[in-house]
């Protein structure tokens, strides 16, 4: 990055990191270090410096999106003659596995939620069950589009836009699958964070040639978490080498296999994994929906944040 603090490109803004820190007008978190410990995803390095210096004026930002999109709602309701409840602001983090989406979207809910009801729902509770795409022969492919209950996805988010009670499966990391019969709900939240690898992708066409409403359809703002591949398949190797040591060893982790074979097995196993499946799943699916985000959040290496790119208003 240049020395200068932005750099116009086309429809964006790209801000170093120091011009972006010294933006925030609030400076007590109320978050200790213990807290933010639990908010953190394995392997994510982050102190209570790095969430003032960036995460703070990210909710900086979202607030002045959300206050100005509440006047709009206003102004909109009294032009039409109407008394509409301002419907909840949606809110979808994207990026890789292993990037650090999870992360921002537990920091953003504990920030936002200081003066708002804010909920966080992964589209983790979407994917098909395993014995599904055993049978379709996706179970290679979990986490690509196709592995989603798209349509049940798009029902839920519309739901919540339209101001009605609406329900998510629930995920288990643990078992690698839907939880039978459990499910999230959410009830007029004043903003829904909705997290996952897939947020962003556009409306497809169906098979009569007409084009469906996408989730990204329903989204007020959009962040994008980006690093280079070969950077966050260390991350994930990385993870996986903790996960061995803990999660894995639960007698009902999918992954309990990985607990008692040779590290370099193991590790040779994971990085297949990447290579032929979360890999190929950011070049083909994830990144090209990096530039429909409203932020993008670029990391170095060492998981620092280097720069953040706004899209121009």
């Amino acid at each position: 990055m240049p020395d200068q603090p932005y750099v116009p490109s086309g429809a964006y803004l790209t801000l170093t990191r120091d011009h972006w820190a010294k933006l925030t007008r609030e400076h007590n978190l109320g978050l200790s270090d213990e807290t933010l410990d639990g908010l953190v995803a394995l392997g994510d390095p982050l102190d209570v410096d790095h969430l003032r210096q960036v995460y703070l004026p990210l909710a900086e930002l979202i607030n002045v999106y959300i206050d100005n999109t509440t006047t709009l709602s206003a102004q909109s309701n009294s032009y039409l003659g109407l008394d509409e409840h301002p419907t909840p602001f949606i809110i979808g983090i994207a990026g890789s596995v292993a990037v650090g989406k999870s992360t921002t979207a537990r920091l953003l809910r504990e920030l936002l939620g200081v003066h708002r009801r804010v909920d966080l729902v992964t589209t983790d509770g979407f994917l098909y069950p395993n014995a599904f795409l055993a049978k379709k022969g996706l179970m290679e492919k979990k986490g690509f589009p196709q592995s989603y209950d798209q349509a049940g996805l798009l029902k839920f988010v519309t739901d919540v836009k339209s101001g009605l009670e609406a329900h998510s499966p629930v995920y288990s990391h643990v078992i690698y699958d839907i939880i039978p019969d459990e499910w999230i709900t959410v009830n007029q939240p004043d903003i829904l964070i909705v997290e996952g690898l897939n947020v962003l992708q556009p409306a497809r066409a169906r098979s009569s040639g007409a084009m469906g409403a996408a989730v990204s359809d329903f989204f007020d703002f959009s962040v994008y978490v980006d690093a280079p591949e070969m950077a966050i398949k260390e991350w994930f190797l990385d993870r996986f080498r903790e996960l061995r040591k803990t999660s894995f060893t639960d007698p009902d982790s999918f992954f309990r296999q990985f607990a008692h074979i040779p590290d370099d097995e193991a590790l040779a196993m994971a990085s297949a994994i990447w290579d032929t499946t979360n890999g190929p799943n950011l070049l083909r699916n994830i990144r090209p929906t990096r530039d429909r985000a409203t932020v993008v959040i670029g990391k170095g290496a060492n998981h620092e944040i280097d720069w953040i790119r706004i899209r121009k208003i």
